[in-house]
């Protein structure tokens, strides 16, 4: 299983960021998707998530300035941001787990098994 995100880069305060993710073709379809962010020397921080009944949870950092989308295969994920802020910098990670059969079980940020390579997202004031 590959994950690869794209977008990011450098963008003015109060900007808009768009990013995709994009997961390899698997057997099994996608149970929940997430996009996570990371400073150095700070706890990751889970931005966005959807889950299985595409339920979708936001941090309160980013709520009302952010919008998750996935297209019908669950195979992309997509994170649109406005009004970024400089306290938005950061690396974004992708991250995804699949179905297990049927089996619910609760997806976090530490549970993720499969990660992307992450893309570096800086705002400039």
């Amino acid at each position: 299983v590959q994950v690869a995100e794209y977008g990011g880069g450098s963008v003015q305060s109060n900007g808009t960021l768009r990013l995709s993710c994009v997961v390899s073709v698997s057997t099994r379809p996608t149970y929940c998707m997430a996009w996570v962010r990371q400073v150095p020397g700070k706890q990751p921080e889970r931005v966005a998530q959807i889950d299985s009944d595409g339920s979708i949870t936001y941090a309160d950092s980013v709520k009302g300035r952010a919008a998750l989308s996935q297209n019908n295969e669950k195979n992309t994920l997509y994170l649109t941001m406005d009004s970024l802020e400089p306290r938005d910098t950061a690396m974004y990670y992708c991250a995804a787990d699949f179905d297990r059969g049927g089996i619910d079980f609760t997806c976090t940020e530490w549970t993720y098994p499969y990660w992307g390579q992450g893309t570096q997202v800086t705002v400039s004031s």
